[in-house]
Parts: structure tokens; C-alpha cells; sequence
């Protein structure tokens, strides 16, 4: 697992733009906003391109590759076309795959199963209605929370970009696969639900 991902904050940050089909984003340490990981979509194809301008948008196909500052890949998030519900797939650095996001359907809020290789549930992704926080829960505990933070007025009405701090919980050790997941969820929430 990357360095990177050893920390237990992190502030996530999508690049403004009024007309892009693409989805971008930088993390980065939550206190000296230094970027440790940048996600990029390099390789859309047309008629994606086309339909992210459209209300079909939350139904494109995404692949999202996220880099560290020396370009080496940290992990991979892949998700063909959704109709009903989304499922996420996550690869690792070396393109294995370390588990699955699996939407349910009927949610106020928003709920994702965190499914490990085999399609066990190894921990769910929980929002509210109200606010967009979500509570990981592993055994009925919080082991990481992921909350939008408020860019102003003029961001919020105006563009698409929102920007997320995630909160590792210190329980959860450094050498955690959950960790993977846990990063690649507020990439992949915000794909899947705030676009």
C-alpha cells in the first residue's frame, strides 16, 4: 500500500470547471494542503463525453486513475454504465482488485455495501438526507467519516466541484486494505451520488 494512504486525514478536492466531462481531482494533507494523490479520467470516449453534458450524466462509465506526486499508480476506481444502481470496482496499484462499491437502490441518503473480492460485505457506507456526510461502519463502528465542506456561494451555485475531508478513525491500522477503500469512496460517492 502507498505511503499515502497511511495518513488518517485528508482534504479531496474536485477542479472547478463550468464545462468539463472529465473528473478531476487532487487529495491532499489535510493541514499544509500539499497534494499527495492526483485523480485523473484520461481516456474518455466521445459519446461519454457527450452524455456527461446531459441529465445521463450519473449514468456514464468512469475510470478514474490516481497517481502519487511521482506518478507512480496508488489505485484505480472503474465502474461500467449504471442504470439502477452502480457497482464501483477498485484496483490497487499493481491493477489487483481489493473489493467493490455496490449501491443499494432505495436509500434516503445514499448507502453503498464495501464488498471485498469475493462480494462479502466487509463494512457499508451510510449518508443523510440533510447534509452530505458518510458514516463507514465496520461491526456496527465508525471506522472513517467523509464530509463536503461548504466552497461558498458563488463555487456552490455556479459549478459541479465540491470538495470532501475524509477522518480515519486511529483504530484502523496503517496497514488496512480498508484504507483503499475508504480514499477511493469519496471519488467514487461523489461520482455516484453529488454529480
Amino acid at each position: 500500500m502507498n505511503a499515502a494512504l497511511t495518513r488518517n486525514q485528508f482534504f479531496v478536492k474536485e477542479h472547478l470547471g463550468i464545462f468539463k466531462a472529465a473528473n478531476n481531482y487532487d487529495v491532499l494533507d489535510l493541514e499544509s494542503r500539499q497534494i499527495l494523490l492526483e485523480c485523473r479520467e484520461p481516456n474518455l470516449g466521445f459519446f461519454t463525453k457527450i452524455l456527461r453534458f446531459t441529465k445521463y450524466k450519473g449514468h456514464t462509465p468512469f475510470n478514474v486513475e490516481v497517481k502519487d506526486g511521482v506518478g507512480q499508480n496508488v489505485l484505480r476506481l472503474k465502474r461500467g454504465v449504471s442504470i439502477f444502481r452502480s457497482t464501483v470496482q477498485v484496483f490497487d496499484g499493481n491493477e489487483h482488485l481489493v473489493g467493490k462499491f455496490r449501491q443499494k437502490v432505495f436509500s434516503i441518503g445514499g448507502k453503498l455495501d464495501v464488498l471485498d473480492t469475493n462480494d462479502q460485505v466487509i463494512c457499508t457506507v451510510e449518508g443523510k438526507w440533510s447534509n452530505f456526510d458518510y458514516k463507514f461502519l465496520r461491526g456496527g463502528q465508525q471506522i472513517a467519516l467523509l464530509t463536503k465542506q461548504w466552497m461558498g456561494l458563488g463555487k456552490e451555485l455556479f459549478t459541479s466541484a465540491d470538495n470532501y475531508v475524509i477522518n480515519i478513525e486511529p483504530t484502523v491500522s496503517a496497514t488496512d486494505t480498508i484504507r483503499i477503500m475508504i480514499v477511493a469512496a469519496a471519488i467514487g460517492i461523489d461520482m455516484v451520488y453529488a454529480e
